[in-house]
């Protein structure tokens, strides 16, 4: 996600500056966490697994990663129990007056296409409350703007009148990008007409993950690095080639919960605790879809955590 107040992506944590060393060389670059570029060397991410974050960082609460019992803290994440405190209180008071049905992007589950439209929504330098508000308003009633189609016929008018009743930022260039997009996945056979598994597009690319980033990258403007990283720690869910993916903003908020940062190994610790986590509720074709969505879930509700400032609050309700 794109920074926020809450949300930082490669804040920076320097100290302030020291005096001069006479063995300090005068014009070593420095990362950004304060670190000269000798000592801390910054990798390069393949597509499908985010960088690892540092093994040793400590707490942006100000202290270190308090050791957790793992099985208690997973099954917490999964339950609806943690939704309180994952998600903002303006999403869980809205729900309770818009009915059993209403959609939201901490508890349904979107197609791909709509997917695409979160990850716009959520890319664009506005809060945590303000994008999942956006993301509500345009799915439900009375616009459920939900397809192409159904945008492409809105228009501009239409996006922009939803994006005005959520009383959100940044509307104009919101719209702009989201029907933009409508536009050319109605016009374009490659990214599927029926919009819901752009099937399509996933065929041009070979299910290639490198591939259908370029894809995407290219053809919806306004979808960058952040908004691609969105896109893909959801749809990895149902695009079983993305699996498993951990951005480097999620792979923070989940080693604040003291659980690791990397894709792989979050996925190895998932399957070896399987069996002990309580996943009945997860529609899912097959047990490996079943997963990675879990898999899915326990990222959203650590990232959700995290920039809600209820990390503290959910461990130890956790615990």
């Amino acid at each position: 996600m794109p920074p926020t107040k809450k949300q930082t992506n490669g804040a920076s944590h320097e100290k302030p500056a020291k005096k001069k060393q006479p063995t300090q060389p005068k014009d070593e670059p420095k990362d950004t966490n304060g670190k000269t570029n000798g000592s801390s060397r910054k990798r390069k991410s393949p597509p499908t697994i985010a960088t690892a974050p540092s093994k040793s960082r400590r707490s942006s609460r100000g202290g270190p990663t308090t050791p957790v019992d793992t099985v208690k803290l997973l099954n917490y994440l999964l339950s609806p129990s943690s939704l309180s405190l994952c998600r903002p209180k303006d999403e869980t008071e809205d729900l309770k007056t818009r009915g059993a049905n209403a959609r939201a992007y901490s508890t349904s589950t979107f197609t791909p296409f709509e997917e695409l439209v979160c990850a716009l929504i959520l890319s664009r330098p506005i809060g945590h409350m303000l994008g999942l508000r956006s993301i509500r308003t345009i799915f439900n009633e009375p616009y459920e703007y939900t397809t192409a189609k159904k945008i492409h016929e809105a228009g501009y008018e239409g996006v922009r009148k939803a994006l005005d009743a959520a009383r959100t930022q940044h509307r104009q260039k919101t719209a702009e990008e989201i029907v933009r997009m409508a536009t050319m996945v109605v016009k374009n056979p490659e990214m599927d007409e029926d919009n819901l598994g752009m099937y399509g597009l996933r065929e041009a690319c070979n299910k290639s993950v490198e591939e259908e980033r370029k894809m995407l990258k290219s053809n919806v403007k306004g979808l960058g690095k952040t908004g691609l990283d969105i896109f893909g720690r959801r749809v990895q869910g149902v695009w079983e080639e993305w699996y498993p993916f951990i951005d480097e903003r999620t792979g923070r908020a989940v080693e604040e919960l003291g659980l690791p940062g990397h894709a792989e190994e979050l996925r190895k610790l998932v399957e070896e605790k399987w069996e002990e986590l309580g996943v009945g509720d997860i529609e899912a074709q097959n047990e490996a879809e079943k997963k990675r969505k879990a898999l899915v879930r326990i990222l959203e509700r650590a990232v959700g955590a995290d920039l809600e400032g209820n990390v503290g609050a959910l461990k130890a309700e956790a615990a």
